[in-house]
């Protein structure tokens, strides 16, 4: 899929201004007047992509070589490279935030905790299960009425299900306190990564010239016996 240009604009930042009103009195007819409401006073914030893509082609033409060389202008300021340095790409849109993928030691860590949240549950719902069974049962057994035997039932089923509730959450509480720490330490490994001191860290430099006490000559920690 080609990704068109004729939608996308420029920040219109002040060098590039500066730069487009030098070459302004040197550019075609056509090429000139596209350009001239955007070095006005006040210029907008944007320009198209495609006027700055015309000039740079025009600056490195056969035919604009002289008139560059005689107003004391490089080509090479007029490239794609140099026009689009200390810009942004459309300004006025609104991209979405970028949401890195999960380390693989997270996304296990996320399935275990699943999977023992799964287990817990399911432990839950049998323990409710029996506990109403053997107060219906024990009820039974003491020559109850149906309908007694059966609020009993229902109301240790309550006891035994508020419980398990409470356990569960003190027990998702636990696990998520104790899971802070660990994604503290990995954003924090991540910033080293990123800014290159993880290296200046790491207290085992293999390269580094060690002296021995025999003969006073460099070693490195491989050679030391």
């Amino acid at each position: 899929m080609s990704i068109s240009t004729t939608d996308i604009n420029i920040s219109l930042e002040p060098h590039l201004i500066a730069n487009l009103q030098r070459i302004y009195p040197l550019l075609p007819l056509d090429t000139a007047r596209q350009l001239e409401r955007y070095i006005a006073d006040p210029p907008p914030n944007v320009i198209p992509y495609n006027i700055l893509f015309e000039i740079s082609q025009w600056a490195r033409s056969e035919g604009a070589k002289e008139p560059l060389k005689s107003n004391q202008l490089d080509p090479l300021d007029y490239s794609m490279i140099a026009l689009l340095a200390g810009t942004t790409t459309s300004p006025e849109r609104k991209f979405g935030t970028y949401v890195p993928p999960k380390d693989p030691e997270q996304v296990a860590a996320d399935r275990m905790r699943e999977r023992k949240a799964i287990t817990y549950l399911v432990n839950a719902l049998l323990s409710v299960g029996c506990v109403g069974f053997a107060a219906w049962w024990a009820a039974d057994k003491t020559g109850w009425k149906d309908e007694w035997r059966v609020l009993f039932a229902f109301f240790a089923a309550i006891v035994v299900a508020i419980s398990e509730a409470g356990l569960y959450i003190i027990w998702q509480s636990r696990a998520s306190k104790a899971q802070q720490p660990r994604k503290q330490r990995l954003s924090a490994l991540h910033k080293k990564v990123d800014s290159g001191t993880a290296a200046e860290d790491d207290p085992i430099d293999e390269a580094k010239p060690v002296v021995t006490s025999a003969n006073d000559e460099p070693a490195t920690l491989r050679q030391r016996r």
